[in-house]
């Protein structure tokens, strides 16, 4: 079955690369960039709108709180991502805040983070995709009668991208992320422009619409208004995401790791928080209108715009202002957007893998996440992440209002956590250092990590406070789940690692006092009789042949044969009378081990060795069942005797696929690799890790 999945894998992902070559995947800065980044800049295209979501619900009267609004997001976000270059320092391990908060914190502080991170990575998929296709709804009307399938596609295809390694990845998407930064800067200068020196009055599609407000929302005042604004700066922090993603993948970027990651984040930073406020501020001078619920609170010409009614994104409507409905700028931005919502996803992708990686090494993941696959990317991790973004979507139909309610949960929990973390991480350091320029910058460090603590923790109270009932018990619920999960896995490999571990009290090297070899037969053919040759070589204590009487004439010409060719090994044959061939046989290499415990029994499987994967499908099932059966059993061993058939021949000649893990070991492989003529087949360790 391996040949019929190596060739569309070969396709989609592309040749394996050797692990000497890691290096060459590494990432510069102009690549970083877009790789690690396309999260915090994609959300220009829906925090902004979020603000102005939040406060129609009270009317338009309400939207003058959004440059205050505006305000205190930019100043959270300059604090973290100060905050967040004293980790990268720090900590360039790319455990990020999770090697933070365990280290610092315990390791229940460190679960916690992957916990909140893990849940957040899915969520930057499912939200940026979901967005994406709403933006290309604007523009292609297929796209917004068909936003799940849509959003599905996009998912794919930005998993296969990834499959085929960072380097390619970041390459690929590095030219549509500055095509959005260039025409989101282009739209803001032209407008500012239009406004500030030509005195042009910019107007939105939805200048002359009203707002309904909802019912109980008009008027608002005291303790109700402080809420409204709380939650208008809690669905506005959704700009921070992906901030964080570049403490995670430090180990990306070429050397110096830590200095070009924390620049990065510098310019992250700055380009972010220029284009949210500029977005925000041309949305408020065209008098840009959004409504949670457009077709009933959206009002055109007094009436209610109903059902059919198509609500353009923020983007799209001030680049209507700006450049004209339909215009060829107007386009550029819309196509720009989608392509950036698309690829913010891939923020995630190379996020998600890293951290999974590192837990799996710890022990807290399954280990097949903790290795490269073939194209030195963490292929278990992206696929995992994939489906269940996938599933996140089908569940919410694509509706970004809905997952939004969801989002910026876990990572306001890592913000936190990772902040305590560095408080303490200085703290300790001062405690031994004694040179006054280090410690001057290590004070200077901990101030800048402590005033970050006190804003990440003030804005998950509000976060968590505002959005609770709007969806945000989801993720409460999750991420204790997702922790027990990992305790449970951790307390799994422990168990396991202490059954394996040698002790004086093991008899594993004490020699078995007999050896009891079983050849299965279901005809003589020459597979059968190089097992049965085969079998003799190994020089056992006793030696039978075994055969399941499903068809009496046959077991009875077998029977015939087997007198007539003097074969030497007598030949027990086990009566089915419900036609099966695993259970009597099963049933009958226990009863042999029954009778000595400290035997072994050892069964030989004769097996065709074939060369097209459709032959697969032919041959060796039945031995497939058995072997999965007899690995249960203690005391068994189970040896296959493979025969080449002349398919196996030309196959052989072909290059060599790479195994699962000979890849990261830096083998080399080779066309027509010689085949041993048995192999013995065991259960596998526990620390087995094959590549997705």
């Amino acid at each position: 079955m391996s040949k019929l999945t190596e060739l569309p894998k070969r396709i989609l992902v592309g040749q394996a690369l050797r692990s000497d070559r890691l290096n060459e995947t590494l990432l510069p800065k102009r690549i970083a960039l877009p790789v690690f980044a396309s999260d915090a800049l994609s959300s220009v295209a829906y925090a902004p709108q979020e603000i102005l979501l939040v406060l129609s619900v009270a009317g338009l009267s309400f939207y003058h709180y959004s440059p205050w609004i505006a305000g205190a997001v930019v100043l959270l976000m300059l604090t973290v991502v100060a905050s967040y270059r004293q980790n990268v320092h720090a900590y360039p391990s790319g455990g990020g805040d999770y090697e933070i908060a365990k280290v610092n914190l315990g390791q229940n502080a460190g679960l916690t983070v992957a916990s909140a991170l893990s849940v957040d990575y899915v969520l930057t998929v499912a939200v940026s995709v979901s967005s994406g296709v709403e933006y290309l709804g604007s523009r292609v009307g297929f796209f917004a009668q068909h936003q799940v399938p849509a959003a599905l596609l996009i998912v794919a295809i930005l998993t296969f991208m990834n499959l085929r390694g960072v380097r390619e990845s970041g390459t690929a998407f590095s030219i549509p992320t500055y095509a959005f930064m260039a025409g989101v800067f282009c739209m803001l200068a032209w407008g500012f422009f239009r406004v500030g020196v030509l005195g042009d009055e910019l107007k939105a599609p939805t200048a002359t619409f009203g707002i309904q407000p909802e019912p109980g929302y008009a008027n608002l005042s005291g303790f109700a208004l402080v809420f409204l604004v709380l939650r208008a700066f809690s669905s506005g922090c959704a700009a921070l995401t992906g901030v964080e993603a570049i403490s995670n993948g430090v180990p990306a970027f070429r050397k110096p790791k830590s200095q070009n990651a924390a620049t990065t984040l510098l310019l992250l930073g700055l380009i972010a928080v220029t284009m949210f406020s500029g977005v925000l501020a041309l949305a408020q001078i065209s008098d840009t209108h959004l409504a949670e619920n457009p077709a009933e609170d959206v009002l055109i010409n007094g009436e209610p715009a109903g059902p059919g009614y198509y609500q353009q994104p923020i983007i799209a409507q001030v680049a209507s202002a700006v450049f004209g409905e339909g215009s060829p700028p107007f386009s550029f931005i819309a196509v720009a957007t989608a392509l950036i919502l698309f690829l913010a996803a891939n923020t995630a992708y190379n996020g998600f893998p890293v951290l999974g990686s590192i837990l799996a090494r710890d022990g807290y993941l399954p280990r097949q996440l903790y290795t490269r696959g073939d194209r030195l990317a963490f292929s278990n991790g992206i696929v995992l992440l994939a489906a269940f973004a996938c599933i996140l979507i089908y569940a919410f139909d694509a509706q970004v209002t809905k997952l939004i309610q969801l989002y910026i949960i876990g990572v306001f929990v890592s913000f936190t956590l990772s902040q305590t973390g560095m408080v303490r991480h200085w703290t300790r350091l001062l405690r031994t250092e004694s040179d006054p320029s280090v410690r001057r910058r290590m004070m200077r460090s901990r101030v800048i990590n402590s005033i970050g603590l006190v804003f990440t923790g003030l804005v998950l109270v509000i976060v968590l406070v505002t959005k609770f009932t709007k969806g945000a018990w989801i993720v409460c619920v999750a991420m204790p789940i997702i922790f027990m999960t990992m305790r449970a896995i951790k307390r799994h490999y422990d168990r396991v690692g202490a059954e394996l571990a040698v002790d004086g009290s093991d008899d594993v090297m004490m020699m078995p006092s007999r050896v009891h070899a079983i050849v299965l037969v279901s005809k003589i053919h020459k597979p059968t009789l190089r097992a049965l040759m085969y079998a003799k070589a190994s020089r056992p204590t006793t030696l039978e042949a075994v055969t399941v009487n499903v068809d009496p004439a046959e077991t009875k010409a077998l029977q015939d044969e087997w007198d007539r060719r003097g074969i030497s090994v007598p030949l027990k044959v086990l009566d089915s009378p419900f036609r099966e061939v695993t259970r009597p046989i099963i049933d009958y290499v226990k009863s042999v081990r029954r009778r000595g415990p400290r035997d072994l029994v050892s069964v030989f499987i004769p097996e065709y060795v074939v060369g097209r994967w459709w032959e697969q499908l032919l041959h060796n099932q039945s031995a497939l069942r058995l072997k999965g059966r007899l690995l249960f059993t203690p005391g068994v061993m189970v040896t296959n005797v493979p025969f080449q058939l002349r398919s196996s021949v030309s196959a052989a000649k072909r290059p060599e696929l790479p195994a699962p893990g000979q890849v990261r070991r830096g083998e080399p492989t080779r066309g027509g690799a010689s085949r041993t003529d048995a192999r013995t087949t065991t259960a596998p360790a526990p620390d087995d890790s094959p590549d997705a």
